[in-house]
């Protein structure tokens, strides 16, 4: 930690405290048992942690049912979707392994090698023999999920792929923009869900409800391009669809140019509302998660969305750098989103308000947005109402029959009444005693009261007595000092 985040933290102490409550009192809700672990299972989670740090976390508490079928399910994709992204890879090359790549999970042995040598994630491809052993030892049904969405998600990639060779705008319409974060992300929140459902450990009627699905995966990935936008661009890849930035720029480069950062400000706030569409949905979802692994599995990586939305929204630094919250942000996120979903709840309420104050009337989308967080607000509101019912309903009746003056005849009123009476004869007991003492203390020194008291019952004024004072002074005056 260097002396600037020293200096951070000591501002934002808040945050320090959040990070201290997760890393000290933080207890997983389920422990793995690294003694009963395979090699070649503990291999595989040494390439968890090292593909992501953060989301290798979340993971490793799962229950057990899901611990290894997730684990390896994450690793496939990750590992897929590092060929997809190696730009040194040629096209001929690539497609074909992005489409067949469900083929490579359940072949012994098999590995890849032809990473560039800058690629992060080389190493878990060049060790993908190590998933393969341990995906062969799934339960059928939990192979068989694995294997169908690797195979659909391949195929979309490869399809995009082909396109973004020949074409430098990946998506045009919002609808193809759907689509791509469909294939990228929608069918990992099928694949999971199947998976929870599977497993006993989430509510059956998700399975019925694939929008809900979907929705969990499109608000991640979306949130994802915007805060990426930067990054991307560098690497010449666009995922912003040019049906949205078309309407404020005429080429998409512009939209980095300092002079328009104004309408590249709007452009980004139009994608910040498009992923907000995704939000109450993903709060209908985790109200079906019955187990508390899953459902902190589930929670945290959607709270941290709702907030990356938020510092991202209108925030001109997207258009040059790639932006983050910070780790005391995260680690209060997590506290709260492990905790049920009251609190989940109350995290997006949040930062949906801090969105709505940040809005402008000078973006063309404002009043879309402030819609689009009122629906969020209102959402919650149906599920977890501020004010309710029942007690509204009882303190009518309450009134209407008359109860109020019962309420007062509640023997807790009156004993707390009779408190009060006591506390006030007390206070007045001590004034007197101490006034009693400093009248005594003061006639013991000398003190004439009775020459005072006769005074007043004269009427003699402050005036003459200071006439009196002024006299004696004169009598007593020493001139030779």
């Amino acid at each position: 930690m260097g002396a600037g985040d020293i200096l951070y933290y000591l501002i934002h102490h808040q945050e320090l405290r959040s990070i201290i409550q997760w890393k000290v009192w933080h207890n997983a809700v389920h422990e793995r048992d690294e003694a009963k672990e395979a090699p070649s299972l503990k291999a595989c989670f040494e390439l968890l942690e090292k593909t992501s740090r953060s989301f290798s976390a979340v993971i490793l508490e799962l229950h057990h049912e899901l611990l290894v079928p997730v684990s390896i399910f994450y690793l496939c994709l990750r590992g897929m979707d590092t060929i997809e992204d190696d730009m040194t890879l040629p096209l001929d090359r690539k497609i074909p392994l992005l489409r067949n790549f469900y083929t490579f999970v359940t072949k012994e042995g098999w590995s890849f090698d032809e990473s560039g040598p800058d690629e992060k994630d080389r190493l878990l491809l060049v060790n993908f023999h190590l998933v393969v052993e341990e995906f062969k030892k799934l339960k059928p049904e939990y192979q068989d999920i694995i294997a169908d969405i690797t195979r659909t998600m391949g195929n979309g990639m490869a399809d995009y792929a082909s396109s973004a060779e020949h074409n430098a705008n990946i998506v045009n319409t919002v609808k193809e923009y759907d689509l791509y974060c469909h294939y990228v992300a929608g069918l990992v929140g099928n694949g999971l869900t199947r998976l929870f459902v599977q497993s006993g450990l989430a509510n059956p009627a998700l399975l019925d409800r694939p929008h809900l699905q979907e929705s969990m995966g499109l608000f991640l990935q979306k949130t994802n391009i915007i805060r990426d936008v930067r990054e991307d661009f560098d690497e010449k890849r666009r995922f912003w669809p040019k049906e949205i930035w078309s309407k404020y720029v005429t080429n998409f480069e512009d939209l980095f140019e300092p002079g328009n950062i104004d309408v590249a400000l709007n452009c980004s706030s139009n994608m910040v509302l498009n992923s907000l569409s995704h939000a109450d949905e993903c709060i209908f979802y985790l109200a079906g998660l019955k187990e508390q692994s899953v459902f902190n599995f589930a929670a945290i990586p959607q709270s941290m969305a709702m907030a990356t939305l938020e510092l991202v929204f209108r925030n001109p630094a997207v258009f040059r750098k790639n932006v983050k919250i910070s780790k005391g942000q995260a680690c209060q996120i997590m506290v709260e989103s492990t905790q049920n979903l009251r609190m989940v709840c109350a995290v997006f309420r949040r930062f949906a308000r801090k969105i709505h104050k940040k809005n402008t009337p000078k973006d063309p989308n404002f009043l879309k947005i402030s819609i689009a967080c009122a629906k969020i607000e209102q959402f919650i509101e149906s599920i977890f109402p501020s004010q309710d019912p029942k007690v509204l309903t009882q303190q009518q009746q309450q009134i209407s029959a008359g109860e109020t003056r019962q309420i007062e005849k509640d023997p807790r009123a009156e004993e707390a009444r009779k408190d009060t009476i006591l506390m006030l004869v007390a206070v007045m007991a001590m004034l007197l005693t101490l006034s009693c003492i400093m009248i005594g203390v003061a006639y013991l020194c000398g003190a004439r009261f009775d020459i005072a008291i006769s005074d007043l019952t004269r009427g003699k004024t402050s005036h003459e007595a200071e006439e009196a004072v002024q006299s004696v002074n004169q009598k007593y005056e020493h001139k030779e000092l």
